[in-house]
């Protein structure tokens, strides 16, 4: 009898112990929303906008996130019309739940130069591919830190706010491209734009689309960062000088999406994507002092890599004799779909979303690529259905934005309901247990 009691209590502790290990391992939830609200002027301006269809509650989805200080900055692309602001930050020492969001870095810089009306019928959109080729306004600019409409943000290590703009609005209505695509690069300390550079029009294809930038930057060296702009439309990435403000189109077979992997099934929505390279995540300094650049499609399971010193070699990556400089890292295994990676230096671990397991997970640079070497950090159908963004910032912690796209693209999303989150963990605790610790 003693013996079944000690072995009952025993059983109990293990279970309590093992309760709490996983309760801590899990992603907080910080922030949440079930519509945007934005920190506007007054409340006649608000209303105003609301009125002329500037500001349409449901048509704004957020979708980039990044952290710098104490701000935790916020994209809303303009999908459709009503869009209040593309450009964001919440401040992070707000207690409340449910914060406004305010425009970066200014509302006149997030308004828009031209009319766009919204849709008289409201019907679910469709997806990216459905959606009618864009007009192209060719506006002239009063204001150069004026941003279109952004998908995803980068701070680097120099205090800088890299901002892809695709210049285009209403994309799922009346596709209007207002502006070519740009980067941005604002001074956060100052909150001044320190550079636009427009992405020259051959470095375009038909079928172009430009939705993330990832800024390669050393401390010591902040004049000779580059920023990598993947194509998931047409294949391709954009590679830019800061130093030398000038850009090169670089193709390879391993940007191209995987036409197995082209299925998805996200919050009870069925949907087919041909998304090729999307997600990027710089390494660490080898040796030599190079770093390998990991990327994937998003319609894809597989990973691959290549040197920056390869792709930095404007006649070398574009001349026809750099295919075999890009290796194929591994595959995540089924469902292993992505649309967001992040190397975290403390911990040598890539942290990556998983969109078809509503999941977050995790893989050690040291290890192999297979599916048995990567860690589930957390995974939730109802917090974490379409992980769209995530980043880590320098003191070590993950944010992940959480939004429902493809319920927003496809169908309606619920305006009672929580439908947008931004969660956080401590990257160590997440992957405690997992593969990637070691």
């Amino acid at each position: 009898m003693y013996t079944i009691r000690m072995v009952s209590v025993g059983l109990l502790l293990c279970l309590i112990s093992c309760w709490s290990w996983s309760a801590m391992a899990k992603l907080e939830e910080k922030f949440s929303w079930k519509q945007l609200a934005f920190d506007w002027p007054s409340t006649k301006a608000e209303e105003a906008a609301k009125a002329n269809g500037h500001y349409i509650e449901e048509n704004n989805l957020p979708l980039g996130v990044e952290r710098w200080q104490n701000r935790i900055f916020v994209t809303v692309p303009r999908w459709k019309a009503g869009v209040a602001a593309t450009l964001n930050y919440i401040d992070l020492t707000s207690t409340e739940k449910s914060p406004k969001l305010h425009p970066y870095p200014s509302w006149e810089a997030n308004k828009l130069p031209i009319d766009v009306k919204p849709q008289d019928q409201k019907t679910p959109s469709g997806g990216r591919l459905d959606a009618d080729k864009a007009q192209v306004a060719d506006i002239q600019l009063k204001d150069n830190a004026t941003i279109i409409s952004t998908f995803r943000i980068q701070v680097d290590v120099c205090d800088r706010l890299w901002v892809l703009d695709t210049g285009l609005a209403d994309i799922l209505g009346s596709p209007k491209q207002i502006t070519p695509n740009s980067i941005l690069v604002f001074d956060l300390k100052t909150d001044t734009l320190l550079r636009r550079f427009t992405i020259p029009a051959d470095q375009s294809k038909e079928d172009s689309f430009f939705a993330n930038i990832v800024v390669d930057a050393d401390r010591s060296e902040c004049q000779d960062a580059f920023g990598y702009v993947p194509d998931l439309g047409a294949y391709g990435v954009i590679v830019y000088s800061l130093r030398k403000d000038k850009s090169y189109r670089v193709k390879h077979n391993f940007f191209h999406f995987d036409p197995l992997q082209g299925d998805f099934n996200v919050g009870g929505v069925n949907f087919q994507w041909t998304d090729g390279v999307f997600g990027l995540a710089v390494g660490p300094m080898n040796p030599d002092h190079s770093k390998d650049i990991y990327f994937h499609a998003l319609a894809s399971t597989k990973e691959f890599k290549v040197s920056n010193r390869v792709l930095q070699n404007e006649s070398h990556v574009t001349g026809g004799d750099s295919y075999y400089d890009f290796k194929y890292v591994g595959d995540r295994g089924m469902n292993g779909q992505s649309t967001a990676e992040v190397f975290d230096p403390e911990t040598g671990v890539i942290f990556y979303t998983q969109v078809n397991k509503d999941a977050i997970a995790c893989w050690n640079i040291k290890r192999p690529y297979t599916p048995d070497t990567q860690g589930l950090i957390d995974s939730d159908s109802h917090t974490l259905v379409f992980p769209n963004d995530m980043k880590i910032d320098s003191e070590g912690t993950i944010w992940v934005l959480s939004d429902r796209m493809p319920t927003y693209l496809y169908k309606e999303l619920d305006p009672s309901a929580i439908n947008y989150r931004i969660l956080m963990g401590n990257n160590r605790d997440l992957i405690k247990g997992t593969p990637c610790e070691m």
